[in-house]
C-alpha cells in the first residue's frame, strides 16, 4: 500500500464507506504499565490487518480509536497490521504510520504540520470527546472523524503550498544573486528588491538553502572569479572588482581559503592542465 499520508487521508475522506466503527478509549481507569498515554488527543486508524487493544474491542481494518487527552491505549500486535496515528498537539499535528510485520515494528512515514488558522480542529475534537457518552451514535461519530481528517488534509495541503511558495521565492533570489553578483549586494538591498524583510531573507536561506545569504553570495562571486581566471587574461585586481569584491586583498584571502590556492596559482594550474605541464606552487 502507499505510505503518503495526504493520499491516505484523501482516500478515507473520499469514500465514506471506508470508515467503520469509531471506538473510544477509556480515560478513567488507570493506565497499565507500558500503555501509550500522552496529554493530547489522538486518533488511531487501522489501515491493514487487525489490532487487539486493551482499551477497546479488537480494531478491524478502517476502525478508528479515539484516545482523549490523558487517556491511554495498549495495542497488542498478534498479527501483521498497519496503523495511522494522528496526534493533535497544541501547536502542531503529528502523523505516523506504523507497521507490525509479525516480527518487528517499522515506521513507514512520519510528518508534522503546524496548527494554523481557525480552531476548527479543536471544536471537532471537543465534539468527538462528548460523543464518548453516546458511543452508539456511530453515524455522527464517523461524520466528526471524517471532518477531522478533512481538516488535517487542509493543513497538510497548506503546508505544501507554503513550502512551494518559499522554494519559488528562494530560487528567484538565488537567480538574482547569480545575475547581479558584481553589484554591491547586501542582505538589506536584496530583501528590499523582493519586498521582504532582511530577517525573512536570512530565514529563507537557512531553511530552504541550508546556507546563509553571505555564504551563498560569496560562493557565487568566487565561482564567477574562477571562470574569469580560466578564460581571461585579467589582473587579479580586475577579476576581484568584476566579481563584486572591493578589496582585492580580501578577495585573495577568500579565494585561497576556498580553493587552497591563490588566484594566480589557480590560473597557472588550470592552464598547465590544458597543456600537460607541471606547475611548481608558489
Amino acid at each position: 500500500m502507499q505510505h503518503d499520508i495526504s493520499h491516505i487521508l484523501t482516500d478515507l475522506i473520499g469514500d465514506p464507506t471506508l470508515l467503520h466503527h469509531v471506538r473510544f478509549a477509556s480515560c478513567h481507569s488507570p493506565a497499565p504499565a507500558l500503555a501509550l498515554q500522552v496529554d493530547f488527543p489522538r486518533l488511531e486508524i487501522v489501515l491493514e490487518g487487525v489490532v487487539e487493544d486493551c482499551a477497546a474491542p479488537a480494531l478491524q481494518q478502517y476502525d478508528i480509536l479515539y484516545v482523549p487527552a490523558g487517556g491511554w491505549n495498549f495495542p497488542r500486535w498478534q498479527q501483521p497490521a498497519t496503523t495511522l496515528s494522528i496526534l493533535f498537539g497544541k501547536q502542531q499535528l503529528g502523523f505516523s504510520i506504523l507497521q507490525w510485520d509479525g516480527v518487528a515494528h517499522r515506521n513507514l512515514a512520519k510528518q508534522h504540520v503546524a496548527r494554523r488558522g481557525p480552531r476548527i480542529g479543536s471544536f471537532l475534537l471537543q465534539t468527538l470527546h462528548e460523543m464518548q457518552m453516546q458511543p452508539q451514535e456511530q453515524q455522527t461519530a464517523r461524520l466528526i472523524v471524517a471532518s477531522l481528517l478533512s481538516h488535517c488534509t487542509d493543513l497538510l495541503g497548506s503546508q505544501i503550498q507554503t513550502a512551494s511558495r518559499s522554494q519559488a521565492l528562494f530560487d528567484a533570489i538565488r537567480t538574482h544573486i547569480d545575475e547581479y553578483y558584481a553589484l554591491p549586494l547586501t542582505r538589506e538591498s536584496v530583501a528590499q528588491a523582493f519586498y521582504i524583510s532582511p530577517n525573512y531573507l536570512s530565514h529563507l536561506f537557512q531553511k530552504t538553502g541550508a546556507v546563509g545569504f553571505n555564504e551563498y553570495l560569496t560562493h557565487a562571486r568566487l565561482e564567477h572569479a574562477r571562470q574569469l581566471l580560466k578564460g581571461y587574461d585579467l589582473k587579479v585586481k580586475e577579476v576581484a572588482h568584476a566579481c563584486g569584491f572591493v578589496d582585492s586583498n580580501y578577495f585573495c584571502r577568500l579565494f585561497r581559503k576556498n580553493t587552497e590556492r591563490s588566484p594566480s596559482e589557480y590560473r597557472r594550474q588550470y592552464h598547465s592542465q590544458l597543456t600537460g605541464k607541471t606547475v611548481t606552487p608558489e
